[in-house]
């Protein structure tokens, strides 16, 4: 947003100190509004001044040259020559004496001599002023000015050149930053002055507009749609003021009409779009008709010239404007060129709408255009300003186009008024701290505050406990909650005014306990020799996934459902850039639609959020590889499901593995059959862990050692947060030796070895300290359909030394325990 300082001093009385470039740009800038450049235009015009050709004769020796006598108010006039076609005695120029400088061209004047003749400045063109682009002659005052300033008085001030504009950079929830009202009501309320606001124009009175079905729900969304019809209307270059306030904005003057709309954007932040009301009428039968206007989306294969040249191809995310069912406008971004005002227009119509936010934002991106209208509705506009800046663009087209009023025709949707916001005092003071009055701590006034709000164009009803606001329509996007006011009254009474101070109560900070459990989980995974990893959340489309509204790119358009398939890619990324050990875990979030609910229209109440840990081990990873004579060593199926079991050990949990892929389980072609396993926790099916299936590793050129695993955190943390699970515990030192039985059972080959040692471990107690897996065999020496399974048994008493009959009895009650549940029996 670029803002004109001469502009905002009439819509701003206050201390004329606050309103200089400097100041002014610091005190916005620690405001919100960030300054991001200041320029000065006095540079262009400093040292050229007003001067009055009194003599031109042409040059002896250069026919399209002439020799000038121009008086600039000195004792003797200056010779200059000029090859302009359009100089001529009598006539007040731009001159530039010698040692004036030209930013705008980049030009030092200096003495110069053109074919023998002397010459002693320059007459200069409004492209040599920085006014124009290009010029084809010297600027003639009397064609620009309506009243002359004095022979030798500076240019500047007359062609506004002594203005200064700030380049704002206006962020997405202050859409009121996008109209110089709206910075003038800032910039009072940072000076403590008031607006000079132009009076409210007189309103036009509305009937209502004749639409149905779709369209009619179309302008309901946005909040209203409204169109006044003008006649006998003189289209004609602007007068010079209006031109120049549209130039200092960054727009191009085009004429009166589409200029009058465009200065009242600038102006109260609504963009405004005129429309030839007979070259619509060719659009369909009879004379033109409000009723045949509507609103709708795009649709395949439809295009529409706009104003900028281009004919657009429309989709269905197109927000289209039509007459007749035929589009004649981009709404909230473009017109359409067949319909805009032109010389030979004498009826328009005045569209004054105010579209859906999230409409506008697709519609510019499906065509890929954006525009001064649609920066604006992108940003969300309030429906209350609408029809008062038409009523505003109605009185200067009377006074500037000559136009007479036909009528206005309106459709939107009924609005409830809102309520006020309250605001407590003392929420106010508790959440701020006292503000620093000649170095002592004092309460914010309450008559500062109050100024503060009346100044942003709040009305304040005071009571015992503080004030009812009522915020205005402008603000009424981002000033919602009682911590809103607190925030503008901090940030435009300055944060720097404000004492430094502790919070009161001062409660102390820390972690809760399943926030230590998963910051001491992702310490342990690290320990294992795993790296942490971030990856995004917005992933490419798939089936299932959940699309983003309005997603920035089409790769990321989807909220993810999975971790693995971006390690997945992570690990590719790693082995093409010749870095093949790749471990690496992730703990984040995946989105997943309810049951039953399609993705695609899924409503964002009912999305599943989900905490997972995911993690692959892709590679070798060790400091040398002499102890294997150069050959590469990757991890088997056991190392890699350690690394996890690692990390969980470090919360005191276990997690067993079950062979069979059944609920809970990876994704179908994921995982080699053969070398993967559902993880049981407490009994529950809970995630999964396995090789990457070879045929996913030659697809993403992976090794075939590649592992991965995926679980969900919540419940592991549910029960690491239990007490005394992960809490250390004192055990003292064995005084006594132990006592060691191997036991070699042969046992169905469907089971496991946990829930062997979970038997035994139960069946062993008191006396059973440890037991641990030795060996499993299949082959020919055990029968077909079974299993030998081997464990190593350490038995101990902590205060005696067993004897070998308390050995024999605890050890027996170990294996009737075993042949009772699982059939199993003692190998020969």
């Amino acid at each position: 947003m670029k803002v004109s300082l001469q502009w905002l001093r009439e819509l701003v009385a206050s201390d004329g100190a606050l309103l200089e470039p400097e100041q002014l740009a610091e005190r916005l800038s620690i405001a919100g509004f960030e300054v991001e450049a200041i320029e000065d235009l006095a540079a262009a015009s400093a040292g050229v001044v007003v001067g009055l050709v009194q003599a031109c004769e042409p040059h002896a020796d250069a026919r399209k040259l002439n020799v000038c006598q121009v008086h600039i108010g000195a004792d003797q006039p200056l010779q200059i020559v000029c090859g302009a076609a359009n100089v001529r005695s009598g006539i007040h120029v731009a001159v530039a004496p010698v040692g004036t400088h030209l930013p705008a061209v980049g030009l030092t004047i200096k003495e110069a001599e053109l074919r023998g003749v002397a010459s002693a400045g320059m007459i200069c063109s409004l492209q040599e002023l920085g006014l124009a682009q290009s010029s084809e002659g010297i600027a003639i005052l009397e064609d620009l000015l309506p009243v002359l300033p004095p022979i030798g008085a500076p240019l500047g001030p007359a062609l506004d050149l002594d203005d200064q504009v700030l380049e704002l950079a206006i962020t997405a929830n202050r859409p009121d930053g996008l109209s110089m009202q709206g910075i003038a009501r800032e910039v009072a309320a940072l000076s403590g002055g008031h607006t000079t606001l132009p009076p409210r124009a007189p309103a036009v009175a509305a009937s209502p507009l004749a639409v149905s079905g779709n369209a009619a729900a179309a302008m309901e969304a946005g909040g209203l749609f409204s169109v006044t019809a003008l006649k006998d209307v003189k289209v004609a270059a602007s007068p010079s003021w209006l031109q120049r306030r549209l130039e200092l904005a960054g727009l191009r003057p085009i004429n009166n009409v589409v200029d009058i709309t465009n200065l009242v954007m600038l102006e109260t932040g609504q963009p405004l779009h005129a429309f030839d009301r007979e070259a619509l009428a060719h659009l369909a039968p009879g004379p033109a008709d409000p009723a045949q206007l509507g609103l709708r989306q795009g649709h395949d294969g439809e295009k529409l010239l706009t104003l900028d040249g281009e004919n657009r191809p429309l989709g269905p995310e197109a927000l289209l404007v039509t007459y007749g069912d035929q589009p004649i406008a981009l709404a909230g971004v473009m017109g359409g060129a067949t319909e805009a005002v032109t010389a030979d227009t004498t009826s328009i119509w005045l569209e004054a709408a105010v579209f859906a936010s999230e409409a506008v934002r697709r519609s510019s991106r499906s065509v890929g255009l954006r525009s001064e209208a649609s920066s604006r509705f992108e940003k969300g506009l309030p429906r209350e300003n609408t029809l008062a800046a038409a009523d505003r663009a109605v009185a200067l087209l009377q006074e500037l186009a000559g136009a007479q009023v036909e009528g206005r025709w309106c459709h939107g949707r009924p609005e409830a008024p809102r309520p006020p916001v309250v605001l407590n005092r003392d929420a106010l003071h508790n959440l701020l701290g006292p503000v620093l009055v000649e170095g002592e701590p004092q309460d914010l006034e309450d008559s500062r505050i109050e100024a503060t709000l009346e100044a942003l164009g709040c009305q304040l009803e005071a009571d015992d406990d503080g004030w009812a606001v009522t915020v205005p329509a402008q603000r009424a996007l981002d000033l919602k909650r009682e911590v809103d006011l607190i925030e503008e009254v901090a940030r435009l009474v300055g944060y720097d005014q404000f004492d430094v101070h502790l919070p009161d109560p001062l409660v102390p900070g820390g972690l809760d306990p399943s926030q230590q459990a998963e910051r001491r989980l992702r310490r342990a995974l690290c320990a294992a020799g795993l790296q942490e990893l971030s990856t995004l959340s917005l992933v490419r489309a798939a089936p299932g996934r959940i699309p983003l509204a309005n997603p920035l790119l089409a790769d990321t358009g989807h909220l993810r459902d999975n971790l693995y398939e971006e390690l997945l890619q992570a690990a590719r990324r790693n082995r093409q850039a010749f870095r093949p050990d790749f471990w690496a875990f992730e703990i984040g979030r995946v989105y997943l639609a309810a049951p039953g609910r399609d993705a695609a229209a899924v409503d964002p109440a009912t999305i599943e959020e989900r905490l997972l840990l995911g993690g692959i081990v892709c590679g070798e990873r060790r400091s040398e590889r002499w102890s294997s004579s150069g050959k590469p060593r990757p991890p088997g199926y056991f190392e890699a499901r350690g690394l996890l079991q690692a990390g969980l050990q470090s919360l005191g949990l276990g997690l067993e593995d079950r062979p069979a892929l059944d609920q809970g389980a990876a994704p179908a072609d994921l995982l080699h059959p053969g070398r993967s396993a559902q993880l049981i926790f407490e009994g529950r099916p809970l995630g999964w862990f396995g090789q990457l299936h070879p045929a996913q590793a030659r697809e993403l050129d992976l090794p075939d050692g590649t592992y991965l695993f995926e679980l969900p955190l919540a419940p592991l943390l549910a029960a690491a947060i239990r007490p005394r699970r992960w809490q250390p515990s004192f055990a003292p030192f064995a005084t006594v030796p132990p006592s060691e039985r191997d036991l070699a059972l042969v046992v169905p080959r469907s089971v496991t070895a946990a829930e062997l040692l979970a038997a035994i471990r139960k069946a062993g107690k008191p006396l059973l300290e440890q037991a641990e897996l030795l060996d499993r065999y299949e082959g020919a020496q055990v029968e077909e359909g079974c299993c030998s399974q081997a464990f190593r048994l350490r038995y101990r008493a902590p205060d005696r030394t067993l004897t070998d009959g308390e050995v024999d009895a605890a050890h027996q009650k170990v294996v009737t325990s075993l042949e009772s549940r699982f059939d199993a029996r003692l190998r020969r």
